[in-house]
C-alpha cells in the first residue's frame, strides 16, 4: 500500500485519493495539502497551473516514468500512461486520482524485476538520493546493487570512427520505369496505385539528372496535394539515385514533425534497424543536441536543486538514445518542461563554445557522431535552417551534397529571410562578448572565452597571443550584463550601448499614438537618423572594427599554427584548431556585418536592403534592442549559396503557388536568380472536398469583441464535441478566450489545450490532442504550419479571423516592391490554405473549416481546394453543422444546406 495520497486538479475540479477514498476538494484545501504532505501528481507544472499554485510539487509520475523508461515516450496524459503501462485508463475526471496511485504502483513494481533500461537505474538512483529527489526513497532500496560495475552514461556510449573522405558522387541517369518500380516497392504490392503519386515521383527524378550547366542546376518545383503522398513519391527516385551515384541526397523540412515522419518512412526503404541507422541520419543545429562536456559539469555540481535532478534524469537517458536530439528526437517533450526555470539549454551547445577535440568527449560526441554519419549516408534529413547555414559558412564543404529535396518549400523564403538577415542588437551582442571574453567579475560556470579554449597557441604563438588579448580588450565595448537597465536609466555604458540608447530613444520619439502603451514592439525605419544616433553609430562601427582586425589576425595565426605543426599538436589538437578557424571565421563575418550596418547610418540607402529600427517588448517589457536588416529578396543570397552550387533541387509543398500563379512560386523559390528555368508540376489532391469538407464564414462575430469571440469557440468546440482545433493571430487574444471558456468546456468532459498557456511543449501539446478525440487545441501559427493530426481528433478548424500579415517596416518593403495588395493577398492565402490543409489528411477524414470573419475578400476564397463549398452562415448555423461532426462521420450537410 501507498502512504501518499494522490492529487489531481484540472479545468473540471480537484480531487484527491487516499486509503479513505476518493473526494473533491476546493483549490484553496488542496494547495494547502499539497504544501504539507507530499502528494502523486501527473505533470506538477500543469497541475499547479489548474491550482493557481504555480510552486506545486510531489511525486511526479513522469518523472518516475522518465527514470525507469528513458527514451521511451508516453503521452502525458492518464489516459497515455495507461496505455504505456497496460493498465485501465481512468473513466472520468474523478477516477484520476486514484488511477494515479494504481499507476505508481504499476511504475515501482518495474523495479523488483529486469527490465530493458535496467542497467544504469542503481547508480542513477543513489546520485538522485543525493540531490534529494523525491522519488528517491521509494526505489533506492528496490534496486539491486549490481555485482560487477555499471556500464553507465560514457562508458555505454560508442565512439565515433574517422574515415576516407567520400568519393564525389558518379554521374548516373535513373530512368522512369526503375523509379516507378521503386516506388511500387516502397508503398507495398497490396497499396492502391495512385496515379497523382506515380506522375510526381517521375517529375521528382528530374532532380537527378546530371548537370549540363555550370550554375544552373536541375531545379524542378512541384506542388503536389495533400493525399498524393509525396514523401514517397520523392524518396523513390532520391533513394534510387543515393544508391546507383553513391552520394547523399538531402532532404530539408521547416518543420520538426516532418523530420520525425520522415524517419518513421524510412523502415520502408530499410528493414534492418541497424542499416538504417547507417544508410539515413537526421541532422540538426548543434543546439539541437546534449553537450556531454555540459552535462558532465552539471552532474558534478554545475547544477543544484531541481535543475541537478534534470541533469541526471537526461543523464539516464543520454545512455539509451538514439543520437542524443534533446529537441524532438526520443527525449520525451514534456521531461524539460517538468522543470521550472531548469536551464535545460545549458545542457547543449547553444553559445558556440564547443572546444572540439580538446573536449574529452569529443570522440564519443552525438554532434561529431551525427556529422560524420551523414557523410556516409544516402539519405540525410535536415532542415531549412541548417542547409543554408552549411552553405552560407563554408561548413562540410568537403561532404556538400549535390542534390537536394526541400519538402515544406513554401516556408523557403521565411526561413532565407531568417538566416540571410543581419541584427545588430543588445542580444546579439553580448553573445559575442561573452564568447570571446569568458566569464567577467563574479560569474562562475564553464563557459570559456577565447584566451581559455586557446590557452597552448597563445603560449606558442606570440602573435596569436596578443590577438587574442587584442579581441578581449575589444569586446568590452559590447553590450554586457544589465545593458537594459542602464539604457533604460540613460548610463548606457561602452560605444554599442550608446548606439542601443539612441536608437531606442529614436524609436519612442517616432511611435505613433497610443503604441507605446499598447505593450507590443515598436520599430520605425532607418530613415533621417538623428545626430545623435549618426554620432553613435560611427562610434559604433569604430569599435567593431576594432574588435573585427584581431578575430581576423586570430584566425591567420591559427591557419599558420596548422601549417607550422608544432611537436604538441596531435591530431585532437589539429581538429580542435580547425574548429576554432571556423567559428573564428563566421563570427568575423557577422562583426563585418555589424559594422557595415552601422556605418551605412546616415548615408544612403541600399536599395537591395530594408533597413529599421526595433524595440522588442512582450507585454510592455523591454527585452531587445536593435538595428536590423534584411535582404528585400532574400532568395537571392539563398540562390548563390544553395541553389547554384547545386546539380539538382526539388522544391515541394501541397501549398507552393497558395492560390496563386507559378511567378510567384518561382520567385519564392529562388528560380529568377538562375540562367535556367526550373521544371514545374502540379497534382491536385485526390481528396473528395466537395463530399467531405465545408468552409464557413461566419458573419455576425463582430471584429474586435472578444467576449463574443470566445463565445463563438466555446459553442463550437461544444457542439462538435471537442476535435477543435482554434487559430489565432495574436496570443492576447488567445489568452482572453482561453481564461473565459476553459472551465465552461471542462465541465462538459472537453479539455482545451492552449499554446502559450500551458506549460507544455508544442510538440506535446499536439501529441495530447492527437491522442483524445473530445480534446480541443489553441494556438497560434505553429499550429497553422506543422500539425498532422488525421481521423476523428481533427475535425473542426476554427480560425479567428482573416489572417492579415502584421504591419511593420519590412512588410511595408516588400509590399510596395511586389505588388501592393496582391503581395498581402499572397501570404493570406498561403495561410488559409495551410490552415485548412490541417483538417483533411486522409480519405476518410471529415470535417469544416470556420472562419469567424464577415469581412472576407471573395479574391482569397481560391485559397481553398477547387469544389470545396464556402458558404457564409451565421453563428448559429455553424454551431448547428459542428453539432453534426459530432455525431460521427460527415460534415453536418444538412444543417448547411439548411443555412
Amino acid at each position: 500500500m501507498l502512504r501518499f495520497p494522490a492529487l489531481h486538479a484540472s479545468h473540471a475540479g480537484v480531487w484527491i485519493a487516499d486509503d479513505e477514498g476518493v473526494r473533491g476538494l476546493s483549490r484553496g484545501e488542496a494547495i494547502r495539502i499539497a504544501a504539507d504532505t507530499p502528494v502523486i501528481l501527473l505533470n506538477a507544472p500543469l497541475g499547479g497551473q489548474r491550482l493557481g499554485y504555480a510552486d506545486l510539487s510531489g511525486l511526479d509520475l513522469l518523472e518516475l516514468f522518465a527514470f525507469l523508461f528513458p527514451a521511451r515516450f508516453a503521452v502525458p496524459t492518464p489516459a497515455g500512461l495507461a496505455r504505456a503501462l497496460g493498465i485501465a485508463p481512468p473513466a472520468d475526471e474523478a477516477a484520476v486520482a486514484p488511477f494515479l496511485r494504481d499507476a505508481t504502483l504499476a511504475l515501482l513494481a518495474t523495479l523488483d524485476g529486469d527490465w530493458p533500461e535496467r542497467e544504469g537505474a542503481w547508480t542513477a538512483a543513489q546520485s538522485l538520493a543525493r540531490a534529494r529527489w523525491p522519488w528517491a526513497p521509494l526505489i533506492a532500496h528496490r534496486i539491486a546493487k549490481p555485482r560487477t560495475a555499471e556500464r553507465w552514461l560514457f562508458a555505454r556510449l560508442p565512439e565515433w570512427e574517422e574515415a576516407a573522405p567520400r568519393p564525389a558522387p558518379r554521374t548516373v541517369t535513373i530512368d522512369e520505369d526503375a523509379v516507378l518500380t521503386r516506388l511500387h516497392g516502397l508503398t507495398g504490392a497490396g497499396a492502391e496505385t495512385r496515379p497523382g503519386q506515380r506522375s510526381f515521383a517521375t517529375a521528382a527524378a528530374q532532380a537527378f539528372a546530371p548537370r549540363a550547366v555550370r550554375d544552373a542546376p536541375n531545379l524542378v518545383l512541384a506542388e503536389a496535394g495533400t493525399g498524393i503522398g509525396k514523401t514517397l513519391g520523392y524518396l523513390a527516385p532520391a533513394s534510387l539515385w543515393a544508391e546507383r551515384a553513391g552520394g547523399a541526397v538531402w532532404v530539408s523540412t521547416f518543420t520538426k514533425a516532418l523530420q520525425r515522419q520522415l524517419g518513421h518512412e524510412g523502415a520502408r526503404l530499410i528493414a534492418d534497424p541497424a542499416e538504417r541507422r547507417r544508410r539515413i541520419v537526421t541532422r540538426k543545429g548543434r543546439e539541437n543536441y546534449l553537450c556531454l562536456l555540459n552535462l558532465e559539469d552539471a552532474l558534478q555540481g554545475g547544477f543544484a536543486g531541481r535543475a541537478a535532478i534534470l541533469a541526471h534524469l537526461v543523464a539516464r537517458w543520454a545512455a539509451y538514445s538514439a543520437d542524443g536530439d534533446m529537441v524532438g528526437g526520443d527525449l520525451p517533450g514534456w521531461l524539460p518542461q517538468l522543470f521550472r526555470r531548469n536551464g535545460s539549454t545549458a545542457l547543449t551547445d547553444r553559445r558556440g563554445e564547443c572546444v572540439y577535440a580538446g573536449c574529452p568527449h569529443y570522440r564519443k560526441c552525438f554532434i561529431e557522431r551525427a556529422a560524420r554519419a551523414s557523410v556516409e549516408a544516402d539519405l540525410v534529413i535536415a532542415n531549412h535552417a541548417l542547409v543554408m547555414v552549411n552553405a552560407a559558412r563554408g561548413r562540410e564543404a568537403a561532404s556538400r551534397p549535390t542534390r537536394y529535396v526541400f519538402d515544406e518549400g513554401h516556408h523557403l523564403f521565411e526561413a532565407a529571410d531568417s538566416m540571410f538577415g543581419v541584427a545588430l542588437s543588445g542580444s546579439e551582442t553580448i553573445e559575442l562578448r561573452r564568447w570571446v571574453t569568458g566569464p567577467e567579475g563574479t560569474a562562475r560556470g564553464r563557459r570559456r572565452g577565447l584566451a581559455a579554449r586557446l590557452s597552448d597557441v597563445a603560449s606558442y604563438d606570440e602573435a596569436g597571443g596578443r590577438a587574442i588579448n587584442d579581441a578581449v580588450e575589444a569586446a568590452r565595448a559590447l553590450a554586457s550584463d544589465g545593458w537594459i537597465g542602464r539604457i533604460a536609466e540613460g548610463q548606457p555604458f561602452g560605444a554599442i550601448e550608446r548606439l542601443l540608447a539612441a536608437v531606442r530613444g529614436l524609436v519612442y520619439a517616432r511611435a505613433t499614438d497610443g503604441a507605446e502603451d499598447a505593450g507590443y514592439g515598436l520599430e520605425t525605419e532607418l530613415a533621417e537618423p538623428d545626430a545623435a544616433l549618426v554620432e553613435a553609430a560611427a562610434d559604433a562601427a569604430h569599435a567593431l572594427d576594432a574588435l573585427l582586425r584581431p578575430l581576423v589576425a586570430l584566425g591567420r595565426r591559427l591557419e599558420a599554427v596548422l601549417a607550422d605543426a608544432p611537436d604538441w599538436m596531435d591530431a585532437p589538437a589539429r581538429a580542435r584548431i580547425e574548429g576554432a578557424i571556423a567559428s573564428l571565421g563566421w563570427r568575423a563575418d557577422t562583426v563585418a556585418a555589424w559594422s557595415a550596418l552601422a556605418q551605412r547610418i546616415g548615408g544612403p540607402a541600399d536599395p537591395d536592403f530594408v533597413d529599421w529600427l526595433a524595440v522588442d517588448r512582450v507585454e510592455g517589457r523591454e527585452w531587445d534592442i536593435g538595428v536590423h536588416r534584411r535582404w528585400l529578396d532574400p532568395m537571392r543570397p539563398f540562390a548563390e549559396a544553395v541553389l547554384k552550387p547545386a546539380h539538382g533541387v526539388l522544391v515541394t509543398s501541397a501549398t507552393l503557388r497558395a492560390g496563386g500563379d507559378w511567378d510567384m512560386a518561382d520567385a519564392r523559390a529562388g528560380a529568377p536568380h538562375l540562367v535556367r528555368p526550373p521544371t514545374r508540376f502540379e497534382a491536385p489532391s485526390p481528396f473528395d472536398y466537395a463530399a467531405r469538407a465545408r468552409v464557413l464564414l461566419v458573419t455576425d462575430v463582430k471584429r474586435g469583441d472578444l467576449p463574443g469571440l470566445a463565445n463563438a469557440y466555446a459553442r463550437l468546440i461544444a457542439a462538435a464535441g471537442g476535435g477543435t482545433l482554434g487559430l489565432f493571430t495574436a496570443i492576447r487574444r488567445l489568452r482572453f478566450v482561453h481564461a473565459r471558456i476553459a472551465d465552461r468546456l471542462a465541465r462538459e468532459g472537453l479539455p482545451l489545450l492552449a499554446q502559450h498557456v500551458d506549460p507544455i511543449d508544442t510538440g506535446t501539446l499536439v501529441d495530447i490532442f492527437r491522442d483524445d478525440p473530445r480534446a480541443s487545441l489553441i494556438g497560434t501559427d505553429a499550429l497553422r504550419d506543422g500539425v498532422d493530426v488525421p481521423g476523428r481528433s481533427l475535425r473542426l478548424v476554427v480560425m479567428e479571423g482573416v489572417p492579415w500579415p502584421k504591419p511593420g517596416v519590412l512588410h511595408a518593403a516588400r509590399r510596395l516592391a511586389e505588388g501592393g495588395r496582391e503581395h498581402d493577398d499572397r501570404i493570406v492565402r498561403a495561410r488559409l490554405a495551410q490552415a485548412f490543409g490541417r483538417l483533411i489528411r486522409r480519405a476518410d477524414d471529415a470535417g469544416a473549416f470556420v472562419l469567424l470573419s464577415s469581412a472576407c475578400p471573395s479574391r482569397l476564397l481560391t485559397a481553398f481546394p477547387p469544389g470545396t463549398p464556402i458558404d457564409k452562415v451565421t453563428l448559429d448555423d455553424a454551431v448547428e453543422m459542428a453539432r453534426g461532426l459530432a455525431k460521427g462521420p460527415g460534415i453536418g450537410q444538412e444543417a448547411t444546406e439548411r443555412a
